[in-house]
């Protein structure tokens, strides 16, 4: 048996970081709102033949792989090679031998929900192989644990809707649990109207975020009032995303990256503000970094007739354009 699974990645438009508990709790109103892209995550599992209990791991992107002779022997490992892969197998507790193939079309630390697409793209395949019949809110919270294992720091869950649902969606962060309401917004138009390139330098999301998250937690004045208001622009950029009130999205997002980057000097780098000043320069409505910053990918909204000259800017400034769509299905399972 073979059984094939794919899951989006994702970019953030705006309310990033507030997802990680409990800093949402002390930011009544709260949303994140991100939306799904086709630059996917996949993973295969071929099942071994009977009495063959080995489990092989294999990451693609990364060229890494390990062994090990079942399931309890995965089990007694004290450090993994591919830790994220082991501890959501950990998790299913699967029987018999199988290899689990992952692969990425996400840059390394492009700080786009990668990890958290192919947390999830893992969890759709391995339910489906142990029949577990966990529900994508499952996969969506063992993903999120799944991450924190391996990363050692709190995560947030704002990646990992994305990838099982598809679509544009605001992330809400109330008291007793986040939910996800699907934005009213025409997903053609939202498309044409973003532009996603890769600044060839990996972000390093556990160390912003939880720089972010100590000094909040700390009492720290000034990253709570820059999250206060991060939060009332993310709030406020999903009413203009609704009603395509569109250069309002794009003061809204500029206010946006504003805020963030006064959180931390290292949130930005040279080559983001020259990729976001040059497009700007170039008719784009707004630029930010996609994750925590400090590399990784940056996203632009733009006026559709700017998209040649925005996107001569970004190659120009030193970026890598990704092309991309809106994912409307969310991860995708078949078995041969």
């Amino acid at each position: 048996m073979r059984i094939e699974s794919k899951a989006p990645t994702r970019v953030d438009l705006a309310g990033g970081t507030l997802d990680i508990w409990p800093l949402y709790l002390f930011h009544p109103g709260a949303v994140t709102v991100n939306a799904a892209i086709t630059r996917y995550a996949s993973c295969v599992i071929d099942q071994h033949s009977q009495g063959d209990d080995r489990i092989k791991l294999v990451s693609r992107d990364t060229q890494r792989d390990e062994s090990f002779a079942s399931f309890d022997a995965l089990l007694k490992g004290k450090k993994y090679q591919l830790p994220l892969l082991a501890e959501i197998v950990k998790f299913f507790r699967p029987e018999g031998g199988f290899t689990l193939t992952t692969d990425s079309e996400a840059p390394a630390g492009a700080g786009i929900g990668g990890s958290s697409a192919m947390a999830v793209a893992i969890c759709a395949a391995i339910d489906r192989f142990t029949g577990a019949g966990k529900s994508k809110a499952d996969w969506i919270h063992i993903s999120r644990d799944a991450e924190a294992i391996v990363i050692k720091v709190p995560t947030g869950t704002q990646d990992h809707y994305p990838p099982a649902f598809g679509g544009a969606a605001a992330i809400e962060l109330p008291p007793g649990g986040e939910r996800r309401t699907e934005l009213r917004v025409d997903l053609t138009e939202l498309e044409r109207r973003i532009v996603l390139c890769y600044t060839g330098k990996p972000r390093k999301s556990a160390i912003n975020n939880w720089d972010v998250f100590q000094k909040h937690i700390d009492g720290n004045t000034k990253v709570y009032k820059n999250l206060a208001r991060i939060s009332e622009v993310a709030q406020l950029l999903r009413g203009a995303l609704e009603k395509s009130e569109w250069s309002e999205a794009g003061r809204l997002m500029r206010e946006e990256w504003i805020f963030r980057k006064r959180n931390l000097p290292t949130i930005s780098t040279k080559t983001i503000d020259r990729i976001i000043d040059g497009s700007r320069r170039k008719g784009a409505l707004a630029g930010k970094v996609c994750g925590a910053g400090g590399g990784g990918c940056v996203v632009m909204l733009i006026e559709p007739d700017a998209r040649d000259r925005v996107e001569a800017a970004v190659t120009d400034a030193g970026g890598q354009l990704l092309p991309m769509r809106i994912d409307r299905s969310g991860v995708q399972v078949t078995v041969s």
